[in-house]
């Protein structure tokens, strides 16, 4: 199967067929690392729960992503692509010497970040956690912080690597690699459970030496095995892997003028989560000291996010990773209005794909989060808890995903100025919604959070799909908000079926975990299956698009199904 890479630049009217097809197998890689991802979320909460000792390795576990984002991640992540494109294009090596002069400056600044945090544990950590964590909560998650550091390190090699192979046209080993963090962190999970067993939930105090090894340097040898297992693949494209220190006049510098704004983009975005983690960090204590019985804190928040950005990652990531290549070859050419079409093609087929999802999200909530971690130390309050979290992240779903692909058009423009901007708006509505949170009970206060960051992000893809289209010459307004509203119809006529289901397996009184499931289990297919029967009578173009490119796969015996 050919990348989007390799695939020549056609007219927009053939890109979601394309696209759908460039990345099945980065979806296929994504939807095995993802549900290995859910396995080690949910082992991890059996044996720790999802309260306070849950929340203190979260928090611990997070900030050396939030270190790499905020000083590297989103600079390789979104300037890296076109700018190694434009030198594959450009440069007589095709743009060899320049990946290996990428890859050694970068390798060189996060070792150097990675020290330094580490060094400034006890303030960075300091920062993020609310006034009523004690002296022990605060010298545990220290501690965890210590073993979790290096990860930044890892984080900067496997996005570096994974991107280059993108701009070659390889896409699956970024999105397979992941599958072996999760192994090797499950893995060290169960260790834990087999020396130390379940920890109590509520009691850092009896975190010992041997439990911050196996939590902390388990999550980061898993991100380093993550991060090596994918130098093969880049030296099988051609690259030689080797150090380059002749940085001088080699066209980096283009690169580092575009990475400064991408610089102040993510720290206008971590602003925004610091704000939220002490919001709900606070709930989570004060969930412990009310005696809530379920998790409040930013566990809780962090579980319901890890299923919110499933359909994301899976759909909205495989689908415009393999479009940033093309985009950037349409930019280079200065098509800008192709790239306006492709872009506004690919938002409404993510829309036809991500309108359902949205709707299962927000009427299953409760069930999806109860049959994920509904097991050990988590509770049905837990469960139900998240699944209330889950929902209200749901609704921002379509939003985050359309602003997501419309960033791209602006990175494959080499605009970083504007997606700051852009950012910054948004972060600024997210933080003072979220501070308005502050004044509910503990008990809804991660989910008044939630719903303020989907906000958030309805309002910023209004605007930011506004800014690009006066760039592109229009993103075709009319048929998106089309297309939005009648797949809204048709997935809400398909939840009231759901729904029923949901409600008739709760009446038959099997127990709140039996119930749910399955309540999920035929209440799903019966939302998925009612969507597209009233999608399909309503002649939604896009929804005939992907019915036909299933049915094109399907069996033959299979394919008058879909008729």
């Amino acid at each position: 199967m050919s990348g989007a890479g390799e695939q020549p630049i056609g007219g927009a009217s053939e890109a979601p067929a394309g696209l759908l097809r460039s990345s099945a197998t980065m979806a296929a890689g994504t939807v095995v690392s993802r549900i290995t991802g859910f396995l080690r979320a949910a082992v991890l909460a059996a044996v720790i729960g999802t309260r306070l000792v849950s929340d203190v390795f979260t928090i611990a576990n997070t900030v050396p992503n939030i270190i790499y984002i905020l000083l590297a991640g989103g600079v390789l992540n979104s300037v890296l692509v076109p700018q190694v494109v434009r030198a594959m294009k450009s440069d007589p090596d095709g743009g060899q010497a320049y990946a290996q002069r990428l890859l050694t400056l970068a390798l060189v600044v996060l070792s150097i970040i990675t020290a330094l945090a580490t060094l400034a544990a006890p303030w960075i950590i300091g920062a993020y956690l609310p006034g009523g964590y004690s002296g022990v909560d605060v010298a545990r998650t220290v501690s965890l912080a210590y073993w979790c550091l290096p990860q930044i390190l890892f984080y900067g090699l496997f996005t570096v690597t994974g991107q280059l192979l993108n701009a070659r046209g390889r896409f699956g080993p970024m999105m397979w690699a992941p599958v072996l963090n999760n192994l090797v962190a499950i893995a060290a999970t169960l260790g834990l459970a087999a020396l130390s067993g379940t920890l109590d939930p509520v009691d850092t105090a009896a975190i010992t030496p041997l439990d911050v090894l196996l939590l902390g340097g388990g999550a980061t040898l898993g991100v380093g095995a993550q991060a090596l297992v994918i130098l093969p693949a880049l030296r099988r494209t051609g690259l030689p892997l080797r150090m380059r220190f002749d940085w001088r006049g080699s066209g980096l510098g283009r690169a580092g003028r575009a990475a400064v704004w991408m610089v102040l983009f993510v720290l206008v975005n971590q602003v925004a989560y610091l704000v939220v983690t002490r919001i709900v960090a606070a709930a989570g204590v004060s969930a412990a000291t009310e005696s809530l019985g379920y998790g409040a804190g930013p566990a809780a928040y962090n579980n319901a996010y890890l299923i919110f950005v499933l359909p994301h990652s899976i759909l909205t990531v495989s689908v415009v990773t393999a479009l940033l290549p093309g985009l950037a070859g349409l930019a280079v050419e200065g098509a800008l209005g192709a790239l306006g079409e492709r872009i506004a093609a690919t938002l409404r087929t993510l829309g036809v794909l991500l309108v359902p999802v949205t709707a299962a999200l927000v009427a299953l909530g409760p069930s999806i989060t109860t049959v994920a971690f509904g097991y050990g130390e988590v509770t049905v309050r837990d469960t139900f808890y998240m699944g209330v979290i889950l929902a209200a992240f749901g609704l921002g779903l379509v939003p985050f995903s359309s602003h997501y692909t419309v960033l791209r058009g602006f990175y494959a423009l080499e605009d970083t100025r504007t997606p700051f901007l852009l950012q910054s708006f948004i972060a600024a509505v997210n933080i003072v919604l979220a501070l308005a949170c502050t004044a509910l009970p503990a008990s809804t206060r991660a989910v008044g959070v939630a719903l303020s960051w989907s906000l958030a992000y309805v309002v910023g893809f209004t605007v930011s799909a506004r800014v690009l289209a006066a760039r592109v010459g229009g993103l075709g307004a009319a048929r998106l908000l089309g297309v939005y509203t009648r797949t809204a119809v048709a997935a809400l006529l398909a939840t009231l079926p759901a729904l029923v289901v949901l409600v008739g397996a709760s009446a038959l009184g099997a127990g709140p975990y039996l119930s749910r499931l399955s309540g999920l289990v035929v209440g799903g297919p019966v939302l998925v299956v009612g969507y597209l029967a009233v999608a399909r009578a309503m002649r939604v173009p896009e929804v005939l698009d992907v019915l036909d490119l299933v049915r094109d796969r399907l069996p033959a015996r299979l394919r008058p199904l879909l008729r």
